[in-house]
């Protein structure tokens, strides 16, 4: 849990000026540089870089403090993300112009429309994290953080049902006629898969900011978690924020929780964002979509996915990656998930898509 301000030793009229300023836990003063601290709250470079150094030096774990301090070479850095594991999707697809997958270690963003595939996708991810080792899986376990209420665990169980049926069929399994289950992969099934698969519904960015603060205790005693999805991100801090220096301030703090929590525990940050309507005379239409929070949170996430329809097709935009190519491909959902789509089909539909999605990213 976040300590309270009056755990540091700080004169009453700072303590003040910074509950008023909105900062209520140490941890709210770690992401801040000392000249933004002393504009926020009216006092002097030197009084806000005193405070700052009490906060973190009161408040770094020791794990934090070794991965700060810690120097390695860009060889090292190189041999890292050579090593580092991946999420299947179940699109080939989607697969290629991530590299692989969904990386460990990493923020991906998957922004999108209403109704073009950003919770089944999440959804897909949870189970796929479980595959066992031998199907190119990690065997590992999720959290699914809901703010929207877009969490049905029916729809999970039959993503699970058809991806555990997939993996059977990959190893000539034959179906148990009479219990009609697989009689494969005793470590892989359904009730495995389903209590791998931690759920938390957050009602309000008071909630969900509390949360993510609570995670790193939860992650000791789940060790497995290599999967955390917030769908949406956006959802709470769109409507009802006035105070739109408050919004900045905690959806920074959140994705350096998030930056910590996939460096430190070696897992992946699976983030859903809205789309919303950006008014630009020069733009052809007089307006384009664009992902939702603003300009400043697109630096938060290493990479960022965009779904959206094209002739009634469903395409995956690769519009933000470290070291992939921008890309565009098709892909559908089916009852089984996401999956990759015939190119015929695309034909059939329509004109084939445009090597860039008609989405700006500024």
């Amino acid at each position: 849990m976040d300590r309270e301000l009056n755990s540091i030793p700080l004169a009453p009229v700072l303590r003040m000026k910074l509950t008023k300023a909105g900062f209520t836990t140490v941890n709210d003063l770690l992401d801040i540089k000392p000249l933004e601290l002393s504009k926020e709250i009216g006092i002097t470079n030197e009084e806000a870089l005193d405070i700052l150094k009490l906060a973190r030096g009161d408040s770094s774990s020791d794990d934090e403090c070794r991965l700060q301090s810690r120097s390695c070479t860009a060889l090292e850095m190189l041999q890292d993300e050579r090593q580092t594991q991946c999420i299947v999707t179940f699109s080939e697809a989607i697969d290629s112009i991530l590299g692989g997958g969904i990386p460990l270690t990493k923020i991906t963003e998957i922004c999108g429309a209403p109704g073009v595939g950003k919770t089944q996708m999440c959804m897909q991810l949870c189970v796929d994290v479980q595959l066992p080792e031998r199907f190119g899986g990690i065997e590992g376990e999720a959290i699914f953080i809901d703010t929207e209420g877009s969490f049905i665990v029916e729809r999970l169980v039959t993503i699970a049902k058809s991806t555990i049926a997939h993996c059977n069929a990959t190893e000539g399994i034959i179906l148990d006629v009479i219990h009609d289950e697989p009689r494969i992969c005793r470590d892989f099934n359904l009730e495995s898969v389903l209590k791998a698969v931690y759920c938390f519904r957050c009602h309000d960015y008071i909630e969900l900011v509390a949360l993510i603060h609570t995670l790193p205790d939860f992650l000791k005693e789940h060790s497995k978690v290599k999967l955390i999805v917030v769908d949406s991100i956006a959802f709470h801090f769109r409507h009802d924020f006035d105070d739109l220096s408050l919004r900045t301030r905690l959806l920074n703090g959140l994705s350096q929780s998030f930056i910590k929590l996939a460096a430190l525990q070696k897992l992946s940050v699976v983030l859903t964002n809205q789309m919303t309507t950006k008014i630009s005379p020069a733009h052809p239409g007089g307006s384009y979509l664009v992902p939702a929070l603003g300009e400043s949170w697109g630096h938060a996430c290493t990479i960022r996915l965009i779904l959206h329809w094209e002739n009634k097709t469903r395409y995956a935009t690769l519009y933000k990656s470290p070291s992939m190519a921008e890309a565009t491909v098709p892909y559908q959902i089916t009852m089984g998930g996401i999956r990759d789509i015939e190119s015929n089909s695309i034909e059939n539909n329509g004109h084939p898509p445009k090597k860039k999605a008609r989405i700006d990213n500024n």
